[in-house]
C-alpha cells in the first residue's frame, strides 16, 4: 500500500514539475443588442473582418461591421435564443468552407455542410471564403471552349474556359435551364461544375438536383444551396463558399464551372443586412459598395497560366430582369464586369423559340478564342446569314414585294432559325452541331419545309453516323474540317438529301 502510494505522489510530482501554462489570448465582447439576424457587440477589439464568432449558445456569426465602438455580427443560425448581455468571443478563424473531392455529388450549404442526408463529407482542407482574385500576371488568354451543347451559344455567343458570362433575362425565360443543360453536357470530361442556388425554393433545387441525378451529371457536380427560407446573411455567402470550392479545383491545376442562381437574389440579400447594419443606403437602397460585391466574386474566376498551374474557372453568373429592363441598377453593373451576355427574351420564348436567346443583343467578348476551327468555319457563315434575317425581316412585315434574292435570305434565315432551336436537357454534342450547321449554312436547307426542319435533323444525324462516321471521326480528331473531309461530308449530305421525303 505504502509502494502504490508513492508512485501516485511520484507520478503527480512529475506532472507538477513538467507542467507549463500556456497563455491564450481571446477577443470576448459582449452583446449589445440583437434582432433580425444582426447582432452589436462590444469589446471584441481583436476581431477581423469576416472572422467567425461564437455566442454563448454555440450559434457562430460572422464579423461584418468593424466600427470604433462596436462590431457588427450577420449571425448564421438561429438568433432568437441570443439575448442581450450574451458573452460573444472571435475565433481566430476567418469564415472559411471546406474544399476537396469528396464534396463531388453532395448537396451542401454556404457553410460547406451536408443538406442531403448523406453522411458527412470527407474533404481536403478548408478555403477562405474571401479570397484575392489572381493577379494579371498568374492568368493567360482564354482559349479553350466550354461545350455547353447548346447550337445558339457554341456558334453564336462561344464560352470559354476563365470566362465570366451573364446569363440575363426575364424570369421564365429558360435562365436556369441552360445552366443545367451546361452541366449535363459536361458528363465524361474533365470540368467539375458547381451550382450555386441563392434565395430559391427548396422545391426548386430539389428539382434541379433530381434533373441532374436523372441524367447522369451528379457524378461531377457540386450543389450549394441557401433557400428563401434561410438567412439573407447565409444567402449573402453561398456565392463566395461556391466560389472558393471552385478555386480549390483551379489552384490544383483542374478545371471547374459555378454557376450563381441568381445574383439578383444575392444583391438582395445584401442589401438587407446592410441596411440592418445601418450602413448609408444609395440609389434603389443598395449600399454604395454594391458594385464591388459582384467585382470581386466575379474577378476570381480565371484562366491560369501554365506557370500555375494551368487550371481554370468559369463563372456563367444569372441575372434576373423585369419586363426587360436592361438599363436597371444591378444588370448594368453585372453587365460591365463580365465578358460577355447571353440575352434571352421573352417574346421568342413565347414565340416557341427555345433556348429564346436574343442574338444581336448578346455577346461573346472572348469570341473566336473560345472555338475550335471546325466551329469557327461554319459559325461564320451562320452569324452573317442570321444578322442579314435579322436585318431584312423587319420589311418583310409590311407585306410589300421582295425580290427573289431578299425572299431566299428571309427562308434560309428561317430555316436557320428554326434549326437553332434544341429541346431541354437533350445537348448536342460539337461534331452533330457542326455537321448540321455546315449542311445549313451552304443551303442545303433550303428546299426543306421549316416546319419539318427538326424532323430532318435527327433523320440527317442518324444517317452520318451509320453511314458516314468516319466524317465526324475526322471532325472529333483535327478539330476542323479539312479539304478532304469537306469532299466527303458535301457526298454524304447530297446522298442523304437523295433519300430525304
Amino acid at each position: 500500500m505504502a509502494n502504490l502510494t508513492s508512485d501516485i505522489s511520484a507520478s503527480l510530482l512529475a506532472q507538477i514539475e513538467s507542467f507549463e501554462p500556456a497563455v491564450e489570448s481571446v477577443s470576448i465582447g459582449q452583446v449589445q443588442e440583437v434582432g433580425d439576424g444582426i447582432a452589436r457587440a462590444s469589446g471584441l477589439t481583436q476581431v477581423r473582418f469576416s472572422e467567425l464568432v461564437e455566442f454563448e449558445n454555440g450559434v457562430m456569426g460572422i464579423a461584418f461591421n468593424l466600427e470604433a465602438d462596436n462590431v457588427g455580427i450577420i449571425i448564421m443560425g438561429d438568433y432568437e435564443h441570443i439575448q442581450e448581455g450574451d458573452e460573444v468571443r472571435g475565433t481566430g478563424r476567418i469564415a472559411s468552407v471546406p474544399v476537396g473531392d469528396g464534396l463531388l455529388g453532395r448537396v451542401v450549404n454556404a457553410l460547406g455542410e451536408p443538406v442531403d442526408g448523406k453522411g458527412p463529407i470527407n474533404f481536403a482542407e478548408y478555403y477562405t471564403i474571401e479570397r484575392i482574385a489572381p493577379d494579371v500576371i498568374e492568368r493567360r488568354n482564354v482559349d479553350t471552349p466550354v461545350q455547353t451543347g447548346l447550337k445558339v451559344i457554341d456558334a453564336l455567343i462561344p464560352i470559354g474556359r476563365g470566362q465570366r458570362e451573364l446569363i440575363i433575362g426575364d424570369r421564365q425565360t429558360g435562365k436556369t435551364a441552360i445552366a443545367i443543360d451546361t452541366i449535363i453536357n459536361q458528363r465524361g470530361g474533365d470540368l467539375i461544375c458547381i451550382y450555386v442556388a441563392i434565395g430559391q425554393k427548396r422545391a426548386q433545387v430539389a428539382r434541379v438536383v433530381a434533373t441532374l441525378e436523372k441524367h447522369g451529371a451528379m457524378e461531377h457536380t457540386i450543389v450549394v444551396t441557401e433557400s428563401a427560407s434561410e438567412p439573407a446573411a447565409l444567402q449573402y455567402i453561398a456565392p463566395y463558399a461556391g466560389c472558393a470550392i471552385g478555386e480549390y479545383f483551379m489552384e490544383n491545376g483542374r478545371h471547374a464551372l459555378v454557376v450563381y442562381d441568381d445574383l439578383s437574389k444575392h444583391a438582395w440579400a445584401y442589401r438587407q443586412v446592410s441596411l440592418l447594419l445601418r450602413r448609408p443606403p444609395g440609389r434603389e437602397a443598395y449600399p454604395g459598395d454594391v458594385f464591388y460585391l459582384h467585382s470581386r466574386l466575379l474577378e476570381r474566376a480565371a484562366q491560369l497560366s501554365k506557370a500555375h498551374g494551368g487550371g481554370s474557372l468559369t463563372a456563367l453568373p444569372i441575372i434576373e430582369t423585369l419586363l426587360g429592363d436592361l438599363s436597371t441598377y444591378i444588370p448594368t453593373n453585372v453587365i460591365s464586369i463580365t465578358d460577355g451576355q447571353i440575352y434571352l427574351e421573352g417574346d421568342l420564348f413565347y414565340a416557341g423559340i427555345r433556348p429564346a436567346v436574343n442574338a444581336g443583343l448578346s455577346v461573346s467578348r472572348v469570341g473566336g478564342d473560345a472555338q475550335v476551327r471546325a466551329m469557327k468555319q461554319v459559325a461564320g457563315g451562320l452569324r452573317l446569314d442570321m444578322a442579314n434575317f435579322r436585318s431584312l425581316q423587319a420589311f418583310a412585315q409590311f407585306g410589300s414585294d421582295l425580290d427573289p434574292a431578299t425572299q431566299r435570305q428571309l427562308d434560309r434565315g428561317l430555316r436557320l432559325q428554326e434549326l437553332l432551336k434544341q429541346l431541354q436537357y437533350q445537348p448536342v454534342s460539337l461534331v452533330h452541331q457542326v455537321l448540321v450547321l455546315y449542311a445549313g449554312t451552304n443551303g442545303y436547307l433550303d428546299q426543306v419545309e421549316v416546319s419539318r426542319i427538326s424532323e430532318w435533323e435527327g433523320a440527317f444525324l442518324r444517317y452520318m453516323d451509320a453511314a458516314y462516321p468516319e466524317v465526324g471521326d475526322d471532325i472529333r480528331e483535327k478539330h476542323e474540317i479539312t479539304e478532304k473531309n469537306k469532299e466527303r461530308l458535301k457526298i454524304a449530305i447530297e446522298s442523304f438529301m437523295g433519300t430525304w421525303s
